[in-house]
């Protein structure tokens, strides 16, 4: 038997030179590289495997999507990648498209519309497989993805739209939890740090909050509205702090707000929850880390990148619509109150 030669070819390698190599015909190694559709005996398959490893060869991309009708690519569009909520939402989207054998492009929309709308728009050209957004509007406009006949999930989304794929949490539920905890403690007093949104619609953690109050008999806490940051909390628990009636506990719509906040409160040289009671929303990791630990409503993220991955590839498979409603966890830790509890 003739060894092959061990020089690599010039030029870019190709699923020929490979064949060579390993002494295989081309349709083998092309099993081999898209596990099939025949099946390939083992110690082929190590050899093409071997070819492939000392050759370097790195099949086309192009021309694997265009044999497959897919580009196995997962467009995900997020308003703000510094915000560990929506890295950890990310990764467990990431790890899931990676299950079902897809990559994930990842961009940012840093909350702005026009960005957004640009990173759809440069997804769509792309030809991904499906997008998932996280917009920053509660029914945003996807003519885009329409005409290029793309599947796409909404991501943070507890309103239903007709005939759209969504993902989300009971914002709304898990508000009126955290607040009525906050009552439990005997706050009658309850501000609320609400995040603002592109389109001024009422967001359903502040209805949370409200029906949590009107089911008690209380009055309306402070409002400080900002945006969804801890630079956006900071400022809001300053406005808090100077009100003419300071409450005595404090909802904040999202983790990076409640970071913010505490920093205000203790540079104000306010205890918290001795003087001002503390609880939020998101159950990022960042929650567990502060002084006092947050209590926070946690959303159950793996779930919910599950889900959405899922309904990509069920669209693609031409399936109904579904919007997904997940229920939050209220994560007790310390910063509502409740001493020694760290979980």
């Amino acid at each position: 038997m003739t060894t092959p030669a061990t020089h690599t070819p010039r030029g870019p390698t190709t699923r020929n030179d490979v064949a060579r190599y390993a002494g295989v015909s081309t349709a083998v190694v092309s099993y081999v590289v898209n596990g099939g559709p025949k099946k390939v005996a083992p110690a082929t398959e190590a050899k093409v495997q071997d070819a492939i490893r000392v050759l370097g060869y790195r099949p086309n991309a192009a021309a694997r999507a265009l044999k497959l009708g897919s580009s196995e690519t997962i467009g995900l569009v997020i308003p703000d990648n510094s915000n560990p909520f929506f890295s950890l939402l990310a990764h467990a989207v990431e790890d899931a498209a990676a299950e079902r054998g897809y990559a994930l492009v990842l961009t940012n929309s840093d909350g702005n519309l026009a960005k957004e709308r640009r990173s759809v728009r440069n997804l769509a050209a792309r030809q991904v497989d499906g997008v998932l957004l996280a917009s920053v509007l509660f029914d945003p406009d996807l003519e885009d993805l329409e005409k290029a006949n793309i599947p796409w999930v909404l991501l943070n989304q507890d309103h239903k739209i007709a005939g759209v794929n969504g993902v989300g949490v009971d914002l709304a539920a898990g508000a009126q939890a955290a607040v009525q905890h906050l009552i439990g403690h005997g706050h009658t007093s309850i501000g609320l740090v609400m995040g603002t949104n592109v389109g001024n619609d009422v967001d359903d953690r502040e209805l949370g909050w409200l029906r949590a109050l009107e089911e008690a008999g209380l009055a309306e806490g402070p409002i400080a509205r900002s945006s969804f940051t801890r630079s956006g909390g900071y400022e809001a628990g300053k406005r808090l702090l100077a009100a003419a009636t300071r409450p005595t506990a404090i909802f904040a719509s999202s983790d990076m707000q409640a970071v913010g906040i505490l920093r205000a409160l203790h540079e104000a040289g306010v205890a918290v929850p001795g003087d001002i009671a503390l609880a939020s929303f998101d159950g990022s990791a960042e929650s567990e880390y502060t002084w006092p630990a947050l209590t926070t409503v946690e959303q159950p993220v793996r779930e919910m990148a599950e889900a959405a991955v899922e309904g990509i590839l069920k669209a693609r498979r031409k399936g109904e619509p579904q919007q997904r409603i997940f229920p939050t966890t209220l994560r007790v830790r310390q910063s509502c109150g409740c001493p020694g509890v760290f979980a």
